[in-house]
């Protein structure tokens, strides 16, 4: 898959740059059956609900979807494709929840907000955000939610 050609307008945040409250909506994705079996290929999870269009008929979904995983790798990948973003930071981990399954042909984006900010007690040129994100299809449907903590780096003094 080629790298997307994204051309930003606004240039990537410092911790210090960031206000709680501030939100952004992401680009949007589209989950084909080429990008489940991809990323079934990529994991080693090939768990026939993902990835046999005959199994998954005969399920609790009716048809084939999308890794739950997946959900949350393709949430993490739209939130760097936005215009709020910040420098290169470490993740401190995600808490996710899944919702609603996440069908072929969905078109998914994200939406997220700044919630609580403090700066680092370990590396004092560094700040924390959490960063409480909504997976949403093209129904309106929130399919996968939950918050990245993300360690940033603060402005040089």
């Amino acid at each position: 898959m080629p790298k997307p050609n994204i051309q930003f307008t606004t240039p990537e945040k410092y911790w210090d740059d960031a206000k709680e409250g501030d939100e952004c909506t992401s680009p949007t994705y589209t989950v084909t059956a080429a990008r489940i079996d991809a990323y079934a290929e990529l994991t080693g999870d090939f768990t026939p609900v993902h990835v046999d269009e005959e199994y998954a008929r005969k399920s609790h979904f009716g048809q084939r979807v999308a890794h739950g995983l997946m959900g949350l790798s393709v949430a993490d990948g739209l939130k760097t494709q936005s215009e709020y973003r910040f420098l290169p930071g470490m993740s401190l981990g995600w808490t996710w929840d899944f919702v609603r399954p996440i069908a072929i042909n969905d078109v998914l984006h994200i939406t997220f907000r700044i919630g609580a900010m403090r700066p680092s007690k370990s590396k004092p040129d560094w700040g924390i955000v959490v960063i409480p994100t909504e997976l949403i299809n093209q129904k309106g449907q929130v399919v996968q939610k939950g918050e990245h903590r993300l360690m940033v780096p603060r402005r040089p003094a």
